[in-house]
């Protein structure tokens, strides 16, 4: 059918019949006079064959207004169109009354934007018949397609009332559609008609119970509501052998937005037993099956996207990132190279890469890239927005991380200035890893210096003072330490990050009442559940530290029964009762969960290969302090426990190494950060080995020379 022919059934006059007996085909040729010439001559001649009457006039007229609006559609000529307006027109003026011609007109003028001169068209044929069902239609027709023709706001809600009038006119003359009711609710819903939608949707429903479309549209209309309840039931009260794959994905989309996932994948489970190779629906399955930690479940899932649909970066993305999950790194660097192949100017993927490879200790590769996305995200103008900041914030973070474990501490405190020239929380955060950094690298002098001159600048940030404060307690000046975090916590009650730095400060000075009375207080300000969890987790440190460990137990947890997926948690109770040769299988599944969540934390590391060691399980012991001591060279636990099992194991003369190592370390690092009699433990152990290893020095006798 032509682009611009009626969608209208015309009355059966003589002008009518004489019409529809007119379809001739649209010419294929070059558009010329001569055409235009022939189209004139073949009207003249069919008139002739009508008669000399005033129809037969109109008709002649028809049917050049017919050919040019064939030939406007054929090639695409602006001139034909308003040749078939003249001529409709004159048609009009011999057959005044027609409907048929008026509907013709009305259809043409909108089709070639003559918007206004459409709907006077149509509105002059509903004058000659206010109860023209197919003139409201096509008026409201018109009003709907202008709706995105507005160049202004009020416009376009006039056309929205305009067409819902006319709407409201065509259910009154034709009340059983219910393809019109919808669309009526349609309209009262874009009008905020709440209660008017949900009537026109009734009474849809009503005249099509088992209509799946019906179905559909009163679960958006619900679920824009907000009204997610029935947007479900809409949905589940059609018959079962109704409900199609269409239907248990809409399902399933509600259901994710009532955060139901369980429904949600079963919803889409259903869809896609019904329609196996859509894979949009397995998209949203997988998505669910991930989001609720199903993830055997979910890689199946992605792979069968993935085969589907070898195209689709997306996919190969989650199954690397699944893969990183379960430590098979080899495989997720496999699978995320497939996703950069597939979209190489992704960023996102660049950067899972680059994360992937820093996992895997890859720390050369994944630091080429992340310089890579730091240029390719840098604005020399200095100017963001707010996503940007984040972005290059988080790649220039994961720089800083690379520089410390190869122990580049100027590079990495380069990166955090980077950071911190975004400014705002951007500084504040940026001063604190950079205090961090030369406190770890024991340049203890350097972090309080960087610490004075952060609150010197930003003077308002109580975070700052905070960092100042616990600084100059671990220093030698505890009193001002605890002056400055007091100050904090009087000048606002309500930041508990105060309440926390100075039952730290109390805690490393072992005055233990004054750390206690700290967190009672706090935990009076703790309104949110999240902030008691926080109090609770601080008592549980006080109390190991203070070696109360049936205390320190029973608030950890508490901290996991409230968050079981709280990593530190997780890794200092298991610590801790690994430390004493307690509950060890228990140990081992915490701090296991706790790498599992954060797999580059050399503690974490330290921990379990400690918990090995206790298990007597030295070969895995060994593996993960070694993986430790590559991610935190400088702490001297994690020398002393591998010195530990290199002694288990034979290694005498390594474990003296790592000994040596630990003491070197402990000699640069400030009281708070170790337990008395560390270090006499780990001198005596070296001070054992050396003796032996001198023993077994003089069992061996030098070949002496002839």
């Amino acid at each position: 059918m032509s682009m611009l022919s009626s969608r209208f059934t015309p009355p059966l006059t003589l002008l009518t019949a004489l019409a529809l007996a007119a379809g001739a085909a649209a010419q294929t040729a070059t558009p010329t006079a001569a055409s235009a010439k022939a189209a004139d001559q073949e009207a003249n001649q069919k008139a002739s064959d009508a008669g000399s009457s005033d129809q037969a006039e109109a008709y002649y007229h028809y049917m050049l207004a017919h050919e040019y609006e064939e030939m406007a559609t054929t090639f695409g000529q602006s001139e034909y169109a308003t040749r078939a307006i003249e001529e409709y027109k004159m048609a009009l003026n011999d057959e005044p009354t027609s409907k048929f011609l008026n509907s013709h007109l009305a259809e043409l003028y909108f089709r070639t934007g003559h918007i206004r001169e459409a709907i006077v068209a149509a509105q002059d044929r509903i004058k000659q018949d206010p109860n023209d069902l197919e003139a409201h239609r096509l008026l409201a027709e018109v009003y709907l397609r202008s709706l995105g023709d507005g160049q202004q706001q009020d416009v376009s809600g006039q056309m929205l009332k305009l067409a819902i009038g006319e709407y409201q006119k065509i259910v009154l003359l034709e009340p059983n559609s219910a393809e019109d009711h919808l669309m009526l609710a349609r309209l009262y819903a874009a009008d905020h008609q709440g209660p008017q939608a949900e009537s026109e949707l009734a009474a849809a429903r009503k005249i099509d119970p088992g209509s799946e479309e019906t179905a559909l549209i009163a679960n958006r209309f619900y679920a824009d509501q907000g009204d997610l309840k029935n947007a479900v039931s809409v949905l589940k009260s059609l018959p079962d052998d109704d409900q199609t794959s269409r239907t248990e994905y809409q399902l399933g989309v509600t259901y994710d937005q009532m955060k139901d996932t369980k429904d949600a994948v079963d919803a889409f489970k259903k869809a896609l037993d019904l329609e196996p190779d859509n894979l949009d629906v397995e998209r949203a399955l997988a998505a669910d099956l991930t989001a609720s930690n199903q993830t055997e479940d979910a890689l199946s899932a992605w792979k069968d996207i993935a085969a589907g649909d070898p195209t689709d970066p997306e996919a190969w993305s989650q199954i690397a990132e699944i893969d990183e999950n379960n430590g098979k790194l080899d495989d997720a660097l496999a699978a995320v190279k497939k996703a950069r192949e597939l979209a190489s100017d992704s960023l996102k993927y660049e950067y899972q890469e680059a994360r992937i490879d820093y996992l895997a200790g890859h720390l050369d590769d994944s630091a080429k890239v992340f310089q890579e996305l730091a240029a390719a995200t840098e604005h020399p103008s200095g100017e963001y927005s707010d996503d940007e900041k984040q972005n290059y914030r988080l790649i220039l973070e994961n720089l800083a991380e690379i520089y410390k474990e190869e122990s580049k501490l100027d590079e990495e405190i380069a990166e955090y200035q980077k950071i911190g020239s975004l400014g705002g929380d951007y500084a504040v955060a940026a001063y604190d890893e950079e205090v961090e950094a030369y406190r770890e690298a024991h340049q203890y002098d350097t972090a309080v210096a960087t610490a004075k001159d952060a609150v010197e600048k930003l003077p308002k940030s109580a975070d700052l003072k905070l960092t100042l404060a616990r600084q100059l307690a671990d220093t030698g000046e505890p009193d001002q330490g605890i002056e400055m975090a007091k100050s904090v916590m009087e000048s606002d009650p309500k930041n508990l990050e105060s309440y926390y730095q100075l039952a730290q400060i109390y805690t490393d000075l072992r005055k233990w009442k004054d750390a206690s009375e700290t967190l009672d207080a706090a935990e009076k300000q703790a309104t949110k559940k999240d902030d008691q969890t926080m109090v609770i987790f601080q008592r549980a440190m006080m109390a190991d530290r203070a070696k109360h460990w049936d205390e320190a137990e029973a608030d950890f947890k508490k901290v996991l029964a409230t968050d079981p997926n709280n990593a530190l948690t997780l890794n200092n109770y298991g610590f801790m009762l690994a430390d004493r040769g307690l509950k060890l299988d228990e140990a081992l599944a915490m701090i296991r969960k706790a790498v599992q969540l954060d797999p580059t934390n050399y503690a974490y590391l330290d921990s379990l290969g400690w918990v090995y060691f206790r298990m007597g399980q030295f070969v895995q012991a060994e593996d993960n302090l070694e993986q430790a001591i590559s991610r935190g060279a400088s702490d001297p636990t994690v020398h002393d426990h591998l010195g530990d099992v290199y002694e288990k194991t034979g290694k005498l003369r390594l474990a003296a190494a790592q000994w040596e190592l630990s003491l070197n370390e402990y000699a640069h690092t400030v009281q708070a950060d170790m337990d008395a009699g560390d270090i006499s433990k780990v001198q005596k152990k070296l001070d054992s080995a050396r003796v032996r290893l001198a023993k077994e020095s003089e069992t061996v006798q030098p070949n002496k020379p002839e």
